[in-house]
C-alpha cells in the first residue's frame, strides 16, 4: 500500500555510503528529507546531490536531516560522491542508502512499473520529528527536483505546526498568511496575532507572519 500524509514513515535498517544506519535512531529529533535515484551516475541525480550538499547550512538551520537512496552498493556511492564533489563543487556530508535488495524502495513506494520494474522512481519525502509523512513528491527522470521548494515547504510546515495559520499559494518566508478558519473568536485572535489582520472574506483573514518581527 502506497504511503500517505500523516502515515508514519516506515523504520528500516539498511547499508549506506556512511554504514549501516537505522533510520528511526538516525533521525532522532530532527526533521528528515529523503529522497530516491534511479542509479548512481546518473547526470539529474548528481547535479540534485550537488545541490543538497551546498544546501547544507540551510537544512542544518532548519533541524533537518538528509539522506539520498539509490539501489546501487555503497562502494558503488563513493564512486559517485567523487564525481558529485568534483563536477559540482560540492562536499557531500549525508549518507546515500545502498538499497541493492530494494527494502526501503518497497517499503516507500519507490518503484513504479510504469517507469521501471527494477529501480527506484525519483521520490521525495519530507518527515517530522515524530516520524510522520508530511509531503510526497515524484518527480519525472527528466526534470529536476527544485529544492528551493522543498525549503519552502519545510518552512510552511514548521510555521504552522507552531501557529493557527496556513501559507497562501506562492508564499514565500515573510509573506503574510492566512488565519485558519476554525479559529472564530475574535477576542483569541486578537491576542494570537497582535500585529493585526485583514478579513477579505470571512472564511479569508490576512496577517503578518507571526514569528517575524
Amino acid at each position: 500500500m502506497s504511503l500517505r500524509l500523516g502515515d508514519t514513515a516506515p523504520d528500516f535498517e539498511q547499508d549506506s555510503s556512511i554504514g549501516p544506519i537505522r533510520f528511526h535512531d538516525w533521525l532522532g529529533q530532527s526533521w528528515g528529507v529523503l529522497f530516491s535515484h534511479p542509479a548512481d551516475f546518473t547526470p539529474v541525480c548528481t547535479t540534485e546531490l550537488g545541490l543538497t550538499a551546498k544546501l547544507a547550512d540551510e537544512f542544518a538551520k532548519r533541524n533537518v536531516k538528509t539522506i539520498a537512496l539509490s539501489v546501487d552498493s555503497a562502494e558503488s556511492h563513493q564512486g559517485w560522491i567523487k564525481d558529485i564533489n568534483e563536477t559540482q563543487a560540492a562536499n557531500v556530508g549525508f549518507p546515500i542508502l545502498a538499497d541493492g535488495n530494494r527494502k526501503v524502495a518497497e517499503l516507500y513506494d519507490m518503484i513504479h512499473p510504469n517507469a521501471s520494474t527494477t529501480v527506484t522512481v525519483r521520490s521525495l519525502f519530507v518527515i517530522d520529528p515524530a516520524k510522520k509523512v508530511r509531503l510526497i513528491i515524484t518527480y519525472p527522470a527528466s526534470t529536476g527536483r527544485n529544492f528551493d521548494e522543498v525549503l519552502r515547504v519545510i518552512d510552511s510546515l514548521q510555521l504552522t505546526d507552531n501557529h493557527q495559520v496556513a501559507t497562501p499559494g506562492n508564499w514565500k518566508p515573510g509573506d503574510d498568511v492566512v488565519i485558519v478558519p476554525s479559529l472564530k473568536d475574535e477576542e483569541v485572535i486578537r491576542q494570537k496575532f497582535p500585529k493585526g489582520y485583514t478579513t477579505l472574506r470571512p472564511y479569508l483573514r490576512m496577517t503578518p507572519q507571526p514569528d517575524r518581527k
